[in-house]
């Protein structure tokens, strides 16, 4: 490969949400004295690569006694002949202030499509509650001590979320384009298989010829209001604007407005209110000189939480779907609504689709939503 003329672009991203929350649909927590070794698939690859940590939601200082990357052999173990250690502004050791980021120096290793990364991080003091991604589908691997540069991970303890990690670079031929799948658990993957890279991002990289999709996917976003994750309004500029090589974005937002306040007693958000914000991130993304995919809201009645599917969501629903596909504020639409929409009931998903609670998609799902987009509407 080469990049002669290369330029930094996302090679994989993975949006982080603050353990503080109120809503919460998996545990956060805190690290001392401990290893965490994280497993990171690439959507793209290039001849260099640098690791962003985020202590964004942290309420101390993070300090990162050692951070390592290298190929993942299998589970925790990993390729040791590739193992590099990461630097920072060229000390081996990181302290991250509160709410900001840190880049790692560049690491001369040629990566691909595909290639599994293990993030290994030393934490030496107490953490706090640590800033993480809470429902990616992948697991990680805490163990005790300074095992940075271990091989493997002896009696480590699994855990089905990311901390502090939000990116990594590649180094590419210059004009590499990259697309940002920016949205809610549909985009992160619940309800897929676990560790096996089904979700419909993934699906969508396998069908795309050029180029790549990152995926800044949160499980419970919300278009409008914080919780889970701060809203798409708030997060947009930082999540898909600040994505290095981004020129397409992919939108699926709407079931968590309409379905979230139900748990907690309040009324969903109206269709009025949901189009505005929908014409808000498309007139932002215009701005910015992104062309603009956006998904019909997938089908959640029957689900099994209570107060997520009612009768006036489903009406908000179908109103805003109505809108999405005739109302021309996007450069393309993909219609998931339809394509995993139960045609005997519409506002469920397909029995084959359902992956078991009746609001996310198995991985047969994923794959017909990631084949319900247009590969002409996204030429990258």
């Amino acid at each position: 490969m080469d990049v002669s003329n290369g330029s930094w672009v996302a090679g994989f991203r993975t949006a982080v949400i603050s353990p503080y929350e109120e809503i919460k649909l998996s545990e956060s927590r805190g690290f001392a004295g401990q290893t965490v070794r994280q497993v990171l698939r690439l959507a793209g690859g290039g001849e260099r690569l640098r690791v962003r940590l985020s202590n964004r939601y942290g309420r101390e200082a993070l300090r990162i006694g050692a951070a390592r990357v290298a190929m993942r052999k299998a589970g925790d173990e990993v390729v040791a002949e590739t193992d590099a250690g990461l630097r920072f502004s060229g000390a081996d050791e990181v302290v991250v202030p509160v709410g900001e980021e840190v880049v790692s120096d560049p690491v001369d290793m040629a990566v691909a499509a595909g290639t599994e990364l293990a993030l290994s991080l030393y934490l030496p003091g107490e953490t706090g509650l640590a800033t993480y991604s809470h429902q990616p589908m992948a697991t990680s691997f805490v163990a005790d001590g300074n095992l940075a540069s271990a091989v493997a991970l002896p009696r480590a303890e699994r855990v089905p979320a990311r901390f502090y990690v939000t990116g990594v670079d590649v180094l590419a031929p210059e004009g590499t384009a990259v697309a940002v799948a920016f949205g809610d658990s549909w985009f992160e993957g619940v309800g897929t298989t676990m560790d096996a890279d089904r979700r419909s991002v993934d699906v969508l990289n396998e069908r795309l010829g050029k180029g790549w999709a990152v995926n800044q996917g949160i499980a419970g976003n919300r278009l409008l209001d914080d919780e889970v994750g701060e809203h798409a309004l708030a997060r947009f500029d930082r999540d898909v604007v600040a994505v290095p090589g981004v020129t397409h974005v992919l939108l699926h937002f709407g079931i968590n407005d309409l379905g979230l306040p139900g748990m907690v007693g309040r009324p969903p958000a109206t269709a009025e209110r949901l189009i505005e914000g929908f014409e808000e991130l498309a007139r932002r993304a215009r701005a910015a000189g992104l062309a603009v995919l956006a998904a019909t809201i997938g089908p959640f009645a029957g689900a099994i939480y209570p107060g997520i599917s009612t009768p006036e969501g489903l009406a908000a629903r179908r109103r805003v779907n109505e809108w999405i596909r005739a109302g021309g504020a996007f450069d393309a639409v993909f219609d998931v609504a339809r394509a995993v929409g139960d045609p005997a009931d519409p506002d469920r998903i397909r029995p084959e689709f359902d992956g078991g609670d009746g609001m996310h998609l198995n991985d047969a799902g994923a794959r017909a939503m990631a084949e319900s987009v247009d590969l002409r509407d996204l030429v990258l």
